[in-house]
């Protein structure tokens, strides 16, 4: 299928293709390439907390969150 890129970039998926994949006006896509190639997808929000599922697994974030607390407030003990 081919479509038309406008002079602003934006470009008008068809009625078809948006029924299809169900997406209304207002509807966020991912967009990603490599090379030469763009693949948009409908976006979904479950998506993103799966990506970030088990980032931090094994990281001791609270300490080093406390520990940059205890440095503020030694730094704050040196102001007269």
């Amino acid at each position: 299928m081919v479509v038309t890129l406008s002079s602003k970039g934006q470009l008008v998926i068809p009625k078809n293709v948006r029924e299809i994949l169900g997406l209304e006006s207002g509807s966020q896509l991912n967009l990603s390439f490599d090379g030469g190639k763009i693949t948009l997808e409908p976006f979904q929000e479950d998506e993103v907390i799966d990506l970030l599922y088990g980032m931090f697994s094994g990281e001791n974030l609270l300490d080093e969150l406390e520990d940059e607390h205890r440095l503020e407030l030694d730094g704050d003990k040196q102001w007269p």
